[in-house]
């Protein structure tokens, strides 16, 4: 379909319907979080790549899902933040379509990675002695770039079934972003296939790798058992806390959104839950694994200090 009988050009993004003086506080309020979550995850980054001493399995996932965060945050905080200043502010059919895209590709590929990560730890725990030959950095390298290349695929089946459908009607779009359902409620024909696609898609990508953390944990739990020492096992669950909690937090909240039953309220519930993906998982995903230790505080502050040094001589 050459023109794929597209008349609107362009959408206008409703985000939330609330006063000016609440409008001009979330502003605030989100343009703190996100320059909060760009300084906590680039420091990240810094101390990963400043110190050969977390140049590890475990923290060259960690850097991708920094990257991610950052890229998470990039993609829908600044035109959220546009809109709460002029919500009439107008997003192009190509600009909604690539943010679409970049969202989707963004969270599939946190998915994934959480995965690899949690495979990281299994390794790391049921097979200590053999954890480096298994986890080789070619191995290591090519998890992460099957992560992103799988979870931009798979995008691209979405976004190719958007472009066949024909957008004629409404072109107002009840959330604060190009979020997929929310596109394909505009659509001007039966969006059945999407919706198969989607679902197969949340089963593929959400699902299945959910389980395949359970399957990981399973043996770790397991694992951990057999420890004789308290020290011992203490110290093998501390390893995994962080990594379970954004587990916890990323597989909750995108279960709840796309296997959940609708309720009464579907669109402005979404609304509230994709804006805790949008802002508070990217800021709060570097915090809980800075948790898990002061390790990374004290590498960023000898980075500083070394970097400082530097500069003086």
């Amino acid at each position: 379909m050459g023109e794929n009988q597209t008349s609107v050009t362009e959408f206008i993004l409703l985000g939330f319907p609330l006063g000016l003086r609440v409008q001009l506080l979330l502003f605030g309020l989100f343009s703190l979080f996100y320059t909060f979550t760009l300084l906590v995850n680039g420091a990240i980054l810094g101390v990963i790549s400043l110190d050969p001493r977390w140049h590890t399995p475990m923290y060259f996932f960690l850097s991708h899902l920094a990257i991610v965060d950052i890229a998470y945050a990039c993609n829908t905080v600044p035109q959220m933040l546009v809109n709460l200043l002029s919500p009439t502010m107008p997003i192009s059919f190509p600009g909604c379509l690539t943010q679409t895209f970049l969202f989707l590709t963004f969270a599939h590929t946190e998915c994934l990675l959480l995965v690899v990560m949690s495979y990281d730890r299994y390794v790391a725990i049921c097979h200590p002695l053999r954890y480096s030959a298994i986890l080789s950095w070619r191995l290591c390298i090519t998890l992460a770039i099957t992560s992103w290349a799988c979870g931009s695929l798979v995008v691209l089946v979405h976004v190719s079934l958007i472009l066949r459908l024909p957008f004629c009607g409404p072109h107002e779009i009840n959330h604060f972003f190009c979020e997929l359902l929310s596109v394909l409620r505009l659509a001007c024909a039966d969006t059945w296939l999407n919706q198969v696609v989607i679902l197969a898609a949340s089963l593929l990508v959400l699902v299945g790798p959910f389980c395949l953390v359970l399957v990981s944990y399973t043996h770790i739990f397991f694992a951990v058992l057999k420890i004789q020492s308290r020290e011992g096992r203490r110290k093998a669950f501390s390893t995994c806390s962080s990594h379970l909690c954004v587990v916890g937090l990323f597989f909750g909240s995108a279960l709840v959104i796309y296997m959940a039953p609708k309720s009464s309220h579907p669109e402005e519930q979404q609304k509230v839950l994709f804006l805790f993906h949008s802002i508070f998982n990217p800021m709060l995903n570097p915090l809980i694994y800075s948790l898990r230790g002061t390790e990374l505080k004290s590498a960023l502050r000898r980075a500083l200090c070394k970097e400082s040094h530097c500069q003086l001589e």
